[in-house]
C-alpha cells in the first residue's frame, strides 16, 4: 500500500540537487505534503532513485524532474521560467545544491575553492536571483540547505566551510530585505547526515594522504575521528523533515538546526565571542 499523502496543493516547490541525500527526500516530503514539485538536477539520467522514491510514496504525478545546473546562469533561468509557465507560480525554492571537497588549501589548490564556491555559493545566489521576483508575487519562501559547516570551520574542509559560511552571510544579510517584500528567509544546518554526499568524498581519501605532507598526521587522525562521528549520523529523511517543517511553518525561523546535537553545536559558535571554544572542539580531532 503507497503512503497516504496529502491532498493536492496549488502551492509549487522548486528543490535544487535532488538526485540523492537531502535533496531527494525533501523533493518527496513535500509532494507527499500535497505541493507540485519541481525536482531539479544537473544530470536528470541519475533521477532513477527519486522517481522511484516518489513512486513508493505514490506522488509520481505530483513530481517533475528538470535538468538546472546551479553553475549555469543559463539552466538556472529556463528551468524557473519553466516553472512558471507550468504551473503559473512559484512558492518556495529549496536550494540544497552542493559539493564537498576534503583537503587543507596546500593539498588541493585554489581552483578546488572556486569549483566549491561556484556550486554551493554562487550557484544559490544565481538561483535566488531568478527566483525572488516570482516569490514575492505569492509571498513565498527561501530556504537553503547549509550545514554546521556553514557556522564552524572544519579541519580538511576549508573550501567546503568557505562556501557555506559565504551562503550564510549572504542569507543573513537578504533575509531582512526580502521579507520586506513578503519573502521569508531560512537557513536549515544538519550536522552529520548519512548519504551518497559522503560517500562521494571517500576515493579522494588515498591520493591526498600521499600529498599529505606535513599534515598527513593530522588528516589520518581527522579520518578517524569524523569517521566515528558518521556512524552516529542522522538519516537523510530526518533532515528532510525539518525542511518541511519549515515550509509548513507560520512563521518560520531564519536559522535552524536538523537534529539535538546540531543545535548542541550551534550554540557553542554563536556563544563563542572569541573562537576559542570552536577551536577546543575541533583541535583534539587531529591528534
Amino acid at each position: 500500500m503507497a503512503p497516504v499523502t496529502a491532498p493536492a496543493d496549488p502551492r509549487t516547490v522548486l528543490v535544487t540537487g535532488t538526485s540523492s541525500g537531502i535533496g531527494l527526500a525533501t523533493a518527496v516530503r513535500a509532494a507527499v505534503s500535497g505541493r507540485r514539485v519541481v525536482a531539479t538536477l544537473r544530470e536528470p539520467g541519475r533521477g532513477d532513485a527519486l522517481r522511484a522514491a516518489a513512486d513508493a510514496a505514490g506522488v509520481g504525478d505530483r513530481l517533475e524532474i528538470v535538468r538546472l545546473d546551479v553553475t549555469e546562469p543559463e539552466s538556472v533561468a529556463t528551468a524557473v521560467a519553466g516553472v512558471i509557465s507550468a504551473y503559473g507560480r512559484l512558492d518556495a525554492v529549496v536550494n540544497n545544491a552542493g559539493v564537498g571537497r576534503l583537503g587543507t588549501v596546500e593539498q588541493i589548490g585554489v581552483d578546488a575553492f572556486r569549483s566549491v564556491l561556484e556550486t554551493n555559493f554562487l550557484g544559490a545566489v544565481e538561483v535566488t536571483r531568478a527566483a525572488l521576483p516570482h516569490l514575492r508575487a505569492t509571498g513565498g519562501r527561501l530556504i537553503a540547505v547549509s550545514s554546521l559547516g556553514g557556522l564552524i570551520g572544519q579541519p580538511f574542509n576549508e573550501a567546503y566551510c568557505a562556501a557555506k559560511f559565504a551562503l550564510e552571510g549572504f542569507l543573513e544579510s537578504l533575509a531582512p530585505v526580502a521579507a520586506s517584500t513578503g519573502v521569508t528567509v531560512t537557513v536549515v544546518e544538519p550536522g552529520p547526515v548519512a548519504s551518497e554526499f559522503v560517500t562521494r568524498l571517500t576515493p579522494s581519501v588515498p591520493g591526498l594522504l600521499e600529498n599529505a605532507g606535513p599534515y598527513e598526521a593530522a588528516f589520518k587522525a581527522y579520518l578517524g575521528a569524523t569517521a566515528g562521528l558518521f556512524e552516529q549520523a542522522q538519516s537523510a529523511d530526518d533532515a528532510a523533515a525539518t525542511v518541511i517543517e519549515v515550509l509548513d511553518a507560520e512563521r518560520p525561523p531564519f536559522r535552524v538546526q536538523t537534529s539535538d546535537a546540531a543545535r548542541g553545536l550551534a550554540a557553542i559558535k554563536l556563544a563563542d565571542l572569541d573562537g576559542a571554544a570552536v577551536q577546543a572542539f575541533t583541535t583534539p580531532w587531529l591528534s
